[in-house]
């Protein structure tokens, strides 16, 4: 398909209300950024993240992506399939500050933005601030603009809802658009295999295989009530992806959900001391972001993942809001000190707060606040 394709508009002389929804996808962002500030990456496969044993790849560039190195994949996994990869260190400040630059140009076109992330969003171009009647040719434009002001390469996906404006962004990458028209919907989704629908995930999709359901033509031909039977909630959901069907709107003021840190040792760790001292280091990093930001938070989760890769979690809620780095580190050492002694080592520890709240204006900690934990 051609970069600007059919415009969605074909569907709006029936339907008035029909949108027109952006997903814009930055292409490989990290590692792009890190390229794009260092000459003598450009070319080269580049993993950023940790280069150590127990290092993991944060991000891959497309060179690397060639090899198979892929995102969340262990370091030395990624060194295996390509020897000559460079690591280099993750810079968020500077992603977050390009991320806003970003933003700031999808703010020229429309008020209706919601980040997924640093490097991805959903657009309602509907009614754009431009008065651009195609979809395709916003897109166009913000790409050309973000490349224009921050030298990165965008993707985009253009649809009339969201999970197939998701979908169209993945089809022409890197550096590319695609549209997925009303009317050929039918036959992409029924062709697509159900573990590249957005929303499944492997588990997900190694169970739909072992129910027959490899393709989205064969996720349509299940009732309602198979699906439901079978996935519970999320059965309805996948119903109506199947049929092209997603009513969800942009929300602009999306919250965020939790904030959470976690970190992955050099080397196992067996005693409780040294767990504490870890444990208290993560709640101070995710309280000082929770205190520049103005939030708290009711409910905290310990992570702990052992040297054979198990993983558990631990949580507690409170009533009111967690008040200081101390209160939150006191609630995730008592969700710790329980799991030991270990008999395997402790490979990573991860602690977040959710259940997040804003602080009111000149509201300060009660010293006496009880969290109905011992000794506090």
């Amino acid at each position: 398909m051609s970069e600007r394709g059919e415009g969605i508009e074909e569907k709006a002389g029936a339907d008035r209300q029909v949108r027109k929804i952006i997903h814009v996808d930055m292409d490989a962002f990290y590692a792009s950024v890190e390229q794009r500030d260092n000459p003598e990456l450009r070319g080269k496969p580049v993993a950023v993240g940790g280069s150590a044993a127990r290092g993991v790849v944060a991000a891959a560039s497309y060179e690397a992506r060639t090899f198979g190195v892929r995102s969340a994949m262990p370091s030395v996994t990624a060194k295996r399939r390509c020897p000559e990869l460079i690591f280099v260190k993750p810079r968020f400040d500077v992603y977050r500050a390009v991320s806003a630059q970003i933003r700031e140009i999808f703010a020229e076109h429309t008020d209706l933005i919601e980040p997924l992330s640093l490097d991805e969003a959903y657009l309602d171009v509907t009614e754009n601030k431009q008065g651009i009647p195609i979809a395709t040719e916003v897109a166009q434009i913000i790409r050309n603009r973000i490349k224009e002001v921050t030298g990165l390469n965008a993707s985009a996906g253009i649809s009339y809802c969201k999970f197939l404006a998701k979908m169209a962004s993945d089809l022409n990458k890197p550096n590319g658009q695609a549209v997925i028209t009303p009317a050929r919907v039918p036959l992409f989704v029924a062709e697509l295999p159900v573990k590249k629908f957005h929303g499944v995930g492997p588990a997900t999709a190694a169970k739909m295989e072992r129910l027959g359901i490899l393709t989205g033509a064969d996720l349509r031909a299940k009732s309602a009530e198979f699906l439901r039977e079978h996935f519970g909630k999320a059965g309805g959901w996948y119903y109506q992806i199947a049929r092209g069907i997603d009513h969800r709107t942009i929300q602009p003021d999306r919250p965020r959900k939790s904030v959470g840190t976690e970190d992955t040792f050099a080397e196992d760790i067996f005693d409780l001391d040294a767990a504490r001292r870890e444990v208290t280091l993560l709640a101070d990093k995710v309280w000082h972001w929770c205190e520049a930001k103005g939030i708290t938070g009711r409910t905290v989760t310990l992570k702990v993942k052992y040297s054979d890769f198990q993983q558990i979690t631990r949580s507690r809620t409170i009533g009111t809001g967690v008040r200081s780095a101390g209160d939150l580190g006191a609630i995730a050492l008592a969700l710790l000190e329980p799991l030991f002694p270990v008999e395997k080592g402790v490979r990573l520890l991860g602690v977040t707060l959710s259940s997040l709240d804003e602080v009111a204006q000149g509201e300060t900690p009660d010293p006496q606040l009880s969290l109905g934990l011992p000794g506090l």
